[in-house]
């Protein structure tokens, strides 16, 4: 093949093609392997409405490095990915495809046709994020690719289901529950967003019966009036007691009903007194439910008024409630209005405002499964990085209500319980019944709704590798490792999926929970469409390459913080994959035969003439991989792969190279192959620790390095599937260490020096060091890098300031002091020329604005604040002048 990269760093030249060759060559592919350690990753599964987006890019990189670091430490690593059916929301886009092309309701053309029509969009849609996954280099095994609906998964859902409802831990009940009157569906809590929205409180006057006294209530939402059954107040209400046991009427409706005590109502906020309407409200269905009220229910699933509301029967809540307050008012039951901020619940999925509504449904009885789940942190079976967010997972649990399950949608895991039609028994079964197990009849239909998409992601983890059968990927590969994903879904997910493994095969799903944060604007706005700030990864890449977004992705996180998206920071994550494609194009080009045919029989460094600079740049690796390793087994991956950065700009490309120039163009032929050696040795080992990082050039530069044959293990030669470099105590060259560090530090002064004298990188010239002990002996050791690297002639080393050359600048370093005379740093001749035009510049300066104040005219129209600006001015200038002149004077002495 060619031996030279390419001028001109263009990802779009390899990047795909890498990618295809590593997925058609079996690189990706895990295999349980009993002589190695497993390592898995299930990745959270993308919905198939979906399209990359730059949280999944951060999600998906994460656990790239994560995958390929571990695939490199020699572990059978399992990446396994996925997709969700997204019941909600891919049911939604469905239905608009319906309505949009055809005119057609989903009830037209009846639940067998529209899930037909569902699994075709599927198929068109599904597989489109999963695409865009390769774009970004993700490493996954995607000969396992899995649905959430697939047959598997499908009968893990099943079966999950079925142990729960015998265990008594799934049953169906008539309660309070979120309906999203847009989507016609139950929602469960944590589906619903509060948003703080303003509103109104309007006070109504509820009259006692037959003109005793009553009482004034307060509410955001009148048109639920027709639903109430009571009116609650605090029973230490001193306002209130006597009316403790009576009755008021609803105002126009005429309705009685009691005023009870109950705990629930705060004197201190409204009037006190609180109408109660158990089938609309959370807590007035729990009061309803200490009190044994009635559930009124005025409201139907379209959030249309029913026949409670009399005249406004078929009526939309919104008119309703505006008529209605108009009726009261008129009526004289209106007392006041008040302008108020109130949290409103909206469906997460249409942003529909919710309506609480009591509807049988199906539910998880929670607490028993919490339990397990809230001792597996307790224990630190579970972790969590950073540790705070334990405290969020520990808080939702410990004050966890039951989960309603059912959804009443026709895309998703139809929940397994059948209904004889004759005698009405349930049954629920992991098989559809023939018959009825009571009576026998055939006439048999099953329950309408799906499971909340929850359920069936909750078992991921397991359902994935063969659940509930006992197969050789679930001995192997479970439970899982790690777990990424963002912090707004610890309870949509990580916690379901936590008790649900516990429940299934009683233990964790996965030992840590890397929790990261939101990929925010450049002013760290949220991301969303209504701001029109989103960014697209796949833009990204196309302009930058890849590696350029994971790179900026990974060094811009820190675990369960947001990072902002800037694309000053893709440009330099580009600019530095650049720099090291440079540098690996100069090694290369350096390169002959015979050094690619001495790593193919195996190269020991060790064993080679090594010159301090090479001990050094050889430390530095071995330093940059006991660093890296540590930092990736924290979850420090940002710390880890700016380790990498510096080492590849700093110290390879910007010392070690120019170091070792003079001996690639010398005459020694033993020094210049020693060098060669290490340069590939150490590039090697440096593209190793960047490949989790940015996977596409690392693999690309490696593909033209010297290597050792292919092996059984690595029969392409694949970088994603060497071996991580370790640190070697070998390697470790402290003494040559310090010579090379107080060397570079010598020469950065000495550039100081120069740039600020204004003399030239190539003029020579000589130094003085003022040093003792430990800092002078390598500072002679390094002498030759401070010659040929600082350009310095000559160098006389004092351990006193006696002899110092009479006019000279210096700097100071850890244990030495540096001069350079003035007279070889500064051309006098050129520095009289600069400074007799910055006099004759300043002189006309100031008499220019001596002028302006001299002048009447200006002096008497001008504002103060301008005169005074112009004063400044002249101070300016004739401070600038005195020491220019005095600069003058100096250099022309030295003339």
């Amino acid at each position: 093949m060619e031996r030279t990269l390419p001028k001109n760093y263009n990802p779009k030249d390899f990047e795909d093609r890498i990618y295809n060759n590593w997925e058609e060559k079996g690189a990706f592919i895990a295999v349980a392997d009993k002589n190695k350690k497993p390592f898995t990753i299930v990745m959270p599964p993308p919905n198939i409405t979906g399209q990359l987006h730059m949280g999944h890019a951060l999600d998906q990189t994460l656990q790239d490095v994560l995958i390929r670091w571990k695939r490199m430490q020699g572990y059978s690593a399992l990446w396994l990915p996925g997709s969700d059916h997204a019941s909600i929301a891919t049911e939604v886009k469905v239905l608009d495809k319906l309505r949009k092309e055809e005119g057609l309701e989903k009830s037209d053309i009846g639940r067998e046709e529209f899930l037909k029509r569902a699994w075709d969009w599927k198929k068109i849609y599904g597989g489109k994020i999963t695409e865009q996954c390769r774009k970004l280099g993700d490493s996954c095994d995607w000969t396992r690719e899995r649905f959430t609906m697939d047959e598997g998964c499908s009968r893990s859902v099943i079966k999950f289901f079925v142990d729960l409802y015998e265990k008594g831990l799934i049953y169906k009940g008539n309660k309070i529950i979120n309906w999203c009157p847009e989507c016609k569906t139950a929602l469960a809590d944590i589906e619903v967003e509060h948003d703080d929205l303003n509103g109104k409180h309007w006070y109504f006057r509820y009259p006692g019966v037959n003109g005793e006294e009553g009482l004034v209530i307060a509410t955001s939402r009148p048109e639920t009036m027709f639903g109430d059954v009571a009116v609650a107040v605090n029973p230490a209400d001193e306002r209130y007691k006597h009316l403790i046991g009576k009755n008021v009427m609803i105002p126009l409706i005429n309705r009685e009903i009691p005023v009870i005590a109950d705990e629930h109502p705060n004197p201190e906020k409204g009037t006190g007194a609180v109408k109660i309407t158990p089938a609309h409200d959370v807590n007035d269905c729990e009061v309803g439910e200490r009190h044994g009220l009635e559930k009124l229910v005025c409201l139907d699933e379209n959030a249309v008024m029913n026949a409670e509301a009399g005249k406004y029967e078929g009526m939309d809540r919104y008119e309703c409630r505006k008529l209605w307050i108009e009726e009261l008012d008129e009526a004289g039951y209106l007392v006041k209005t008040e302008d108020v901020v109130i949290a409103t619940g909206k469906c997460y999925r249409c942003n529909s405002v919710i309506e609480p509504m009591i509807s049988d449904q199906w539910f998880v009885s929670m607490k028993p499964l919490a339990e397990p789940a809230i001792e597996a942190v307790r224990t630190e079976d579970l972790i969590h990085v950073p540790d705070r967010f334990e405290k969020i997972y520990m808080h939702w649990l410990e004050n966890i209500k039951d989960w309603c399950i059912s959804r009443q949608l026709w895309w998703g895991h139809r929940i397994p319980a059948y209904y004889c039609d004759d005698c009405g028994e349930m049954m629920v079964a992991t098989e559809a019944p023939t018959k009825c197990k009571k009576c026998g009849s055939i006439n048999i239909h099953q329950d309408e709704d799906v499971l909340d998409t929850w359920f069936s992601s909750g078992l991921w983890p397991f359902s994935t590798l063969g659940w509930p059968d006992k197969t050789e990927d679930m001995d192997y590969f479970y439970p899982n490792d790690v777990l990424v994903t963002g912090y707004d879904i610890i309870f949509f997910w990580v916690a379901r999926m936590v008790f649900s493994g516990i429940e299934a095969l009683g233990k964790v799903p996965f030992k840590h929970v890397y929790v990261h944060g939101l990929v925010r604007d450049g002013e760290g706005r949220k991301m969303s469409k209504s701001l029109g700030n989103g960014v697209d990864p796949l833009d990204v890449i196309g302009t930058y390459g890849a590696d350029a977004l994971r790179f900026m992705l990974m060094t811009g996180i820190s675990p369960g913080n947001d990072m902002r998206f800037k694309y000053d920071r893709v440009e330099a994550s580009r600019n530095f994959a650049n720099k090291l494609w440079n540098a690996s194009r100069f090694v290369i080009m350096n390169l002959e035969d015979e050094d690619y045919e001495a790593f193919k029989r195996g190269v020991d460094i060790n064993e080679y003439a090594l010159m301090p600079e090479d001990k050094w740049m050889l430390s530095k690796v071995n330093d940059a991989a006991a660093y890296c390793t540590e930092a990736l087994e924290k979850f420090d991956l940002a710390l880890a792969g700016q380790k990498v950065y510096d080492v590849i700009w700093n110290e390879y490309c910007d010392w070690y190279i120019e170091i070792v120039k003079n001996r690639l163009y010398g005459e020694d032929e033993e020094s210049k192959r020693t060098a060669k050696l290490v340069l590939v040795t150490v590039l090697t080992d440096l593209i190793k620790l960047l490949h989790p990082f940015m996977p596409f050039i690392t693999e690309e530069i490696f593909s033209y390095l010297p290597k050792a044959e292919a092996t059984e293990e690595n029969p392409e030669n694949f970088l994603m599937k060497t071996d991580w470099p370790l640190y070697d105590e070998k390697k470790r060259f402290e003494k040559e260490s310090s010579v090379l560090e107080i060397c570079m530090e010598a020469i950065r002064s000495i550039r100081n020096m120069r740039a600020e004298a204004g003399a030239a990188p190539s003029k020579h010239l000589s130094a003085v060091i003022v040093a003792h002990g430990d800092a002078a002996d390598r500072l002679k050791a390094g002498e030759r890098y401070l010659k040929s690297i600082a350009n310095i002639n000559e160098i006389v080393f004092m351990d006193n300031k006696d002899e110092l050359p009479e006019d000279s600048m210096s700097a100071v370093i850890e244990g030495a002091e540096i001069f350079i005379p003035m007279d070889e740093l500064v051309d006098y001749k050129a520095e009289l020329e600069k400074n007799t035009k910055e006099k004759a510049r300043l002189e006309g300066e100031i008499k220019r604005v001596e002028g302006k104040l001299s002048n009447q005219g200006f002096v008497s129209k001008a504002p103060q604040k301008v005169i005074d600006e112009e004063k400044t001015k002249l101070e300016t200038y004739k401070d600038m002048y005195e020491k220019v002149a005095a600069r003058i004077a100096f250099v022309e002495k030295k003339l």
